[in-house]
């Protein structure tokens, strides 16, 4: 018989174990009896001091368990909302058998770099289906382009908009969403006056309440069916993998 496994009970019991632990653990411990398996504590660590990296590992993997059920919970739950769009924030195969929501801010360095990845996968796969959600986490700069880029839209200049302004370097203002916007062959005026428009505002707020939903803490985030929720800038291959599991998982 080993004494780490009573050891995580009296870490459990001490109250540093997740509710799922502490539900299973006895209650009621007397102010003698607590010192006891403080001292047995101190006592194992100073002999082995792995076992309380051993715990906090356990409890970690326990709550990041936890997130991933609540964040697929969330996904099912907004599954409707997350799949569909204005018909210009879609791209692939409008009928595809698998659908990939990816929200991303304009302004984001990590999202910039992923268009081209974002590009191969939609050249190799004709049946991937793409719904982007712009979502501007990254202070007033994001708003400005994100709404621009919700305006070029009212003049069928989505798409081109939204690559521009991804790729600009210099610092968003009106004057530069204006240049931007004329040497993409729109209606400056008109987009300026459009980024006033209602419409546009709800569609942000509606793509950062999803966001929230389903805890999104970061730019970009990728979507895969409703197997799987990936943060941050992933490779190719790593696209690939998860729409060849969303197949699979539908037989």
């Amino acid at each position: 018989m080993t004494l780490r496994p009573h050891l995580f009970a009296a870490i459990a019991a001490l109250g540093l174990a997740t509710p799922a632990a502490r539900a299973e653990t006895p209650s009621g411990f007397t102010p003698a009896q607590r010192q006891e398996i403080v001292s047995i504590l101190r006592d194992a660590l100073k002999t082995d001091p792995t076992i309380l990296g051993d715990a906090i590992i356990a409890l970690r993997r326990d709550a990041e368990k936890n997130a991933r059920s609540s964040a697929l919970t969330a996904l099912r739950d907004n599954r409707r909302a997350l799949e569909t769009g204005p018909a210009y924030t879609l791209r692939g195969d409008p009928s595809g058998d698998v659908t990939v929501v990816e929200f991303l801010d304009p302004r984001c360095g990590y999202c910039r770099a992923m268009v081209p990845v974002v590009d191969k996968l939609l050249a190799a796969d004709s049946h991937v289906r793409l719904v982007e959600k712009v979502i501007p986490v990254l202070g007033e700069k994001s708003v400005l382009d994100a709404q621009a880029i919700l305006a070029a839209a009212r003049q069928g200049g989505y798409d081109k908009m939204k690559r521009a302004l991804m790729l600009d370097k210099q610092e968003p203002s009106l004057d530069r969403v204006r240049a931007v916007a004329s040497a993409n062959g729109l209606d400056a005026d008109k987009l300026v006056a459009d980024i006033k428009d209602p419409g546009i505002a709800r569609e942000l707020n509606d793509n950062l309440a999803l966001a929230r939903a389903i805890g999104l803490d970061g730019t970009p985030t990728f979507i895969f069916g409703n197997s799987s929720v990936i943060p941050g800038a992933i490779s190719l291959q790593n696209m690939q993998a998860n729409v060849k599991a969303v197949r699979e998982s539908k037989g």
